[in-house]
């Protein structure tokens, strides 16, 4: 299909090609390259300290990279700064509206500022309010809300003016279990809409939310996918899984063993990898007779599916404490 008559879907929101950025002698980027589209959820998975936030704000066009290419809902980041930020919406890790303003305040400020007046400042006002479900909330003050309803007013302030790609750099810190799957419902209706959000995370779950997950550590893209293609990246490795009421003494005697890899707790339980060449019987046996000599009490050893941070640890490891 050629440039001129492809359709706006099948054009990238998002392209960048080898994409890095320096601090003096630190890489906190290392040649970067993957594409988003409209309409698409994509999640950056990674421990503090991968990069994700310097992607970001490279991508918003607030830090000039070192090398490499990006362009954002069309305009490029290096050429064009400006205009990417007219078209990009961004939410920052760190809360950064006025707490001793109310939230309608606040929106209104946001909107004179991407210069929304008059009758298209209110029919946005109402859109966003109607999205995040503020409406009851307009008329307090913002230090007051509770952290789920301040996420919700940050993202409608950077909804306000429509933009085509939206950035939302660890959306959730702070947040509860709870308000935190009503954001997520909140990303996936925007997305529904068309626009294309791109999040950073390390929170496991989050990412099963999204429709493609971006696996990076040291700066570096290790491995993509969507979170089930990253699962069965693992099938055909005997993964098993054995449920103790000491998984901390469980998980020393596994992790004892020779034909026993990536050992890691999984709540009340312990998920251990096998060494390639030993079967998934003999795996189940091994978990069973090293326990029970250990005199560990613990459920029988059943196989079990590859969880999303089991591929995580297989391709990063532990290099952060992870949820």
């Amino acid at each position: 299909m050629s440039a001129s008559t492809a359709s706006p879907a099948s054009i990238p929101a998002i392209t960048v090609q080898r994409l890095t950025r320096r601090f003096g002698d630190l890489l906190a980027v290392d040649s970067v390259s993957f594409e988003a589209h409209r309409g698409e959820i994509l999640c950056f998975l990674g421990p503090n300290g991968a990069g994700k936030s310097t992607l970001i704000r490279m991508l918003c066009g607030l830090l000039a990279p070192t090398s490499g290419t990006a362009r954002v809902a069309g305009a490029d980041v290096v050429a064009e700064p400006d205009e990417v930020k007219r078209r990009i919406g961004y939410m920052s890790q760190r809360f950064s509206l006025y707490g001793e303003l109310r939230a309608s305040d606040n929106l209104e400020l946001y909107g004179a500022l991407y210069g929304l007046s008059g009758r298209r400042l209110e029919e946005r006002l109402d859109r966003v309010v109607s999205l995040t479900h503020l409406g009851d909330r307009l008329g307090h003050r913002v230090d007051a809300l509770a952290g789920g309803f301040r996420q919700r007013l940050a993202l409608a302030c950077a909804l306000l003016h429509e933009p085509e790609v939206v950035f939302l750099d660890e959306p959730t810190g702070g947040v509860d279990p709870v308000m935190r799957r009503a954001f997520f419902q909140l990303i996936d209706d925007l997305a529904a809409s068309g626009v294309c959000i791109l999040l950073t995370t390390h929170f496991l779950d989050e990412a099963e939310y999204c429709h493609e997950v971006v696996i990076v550590s040291g700066g570096r893209l290790v491995a993509q996918g969507t979170p089930t293609e990253l699962k069965e990246s693992l099938a055909g490795q005997v993964l098993v899984e054995v449920r103790s009421d000491r998984p901390g003494a469980a998980l020393a005697a596994l992790a004892a063993v020779p034909e026993l890899i990536q050992v890691e707790l999984f709540g009340v339980g312990v998920h251990a990898r096998a060494v390639p060449g030993v079967s998934p019987d003999e795996a189940l046996a091994l978990v069973a007779r090293t326990l029970g000599r250990a005199g560990i009490p613990c459920s029988p050893p059943e196989a079990a599916a590859p969880t999303l941070e089991d591929v995580f640890l297989n391709l990063v490891g532990r290099e952060e404490p992870t949820r």
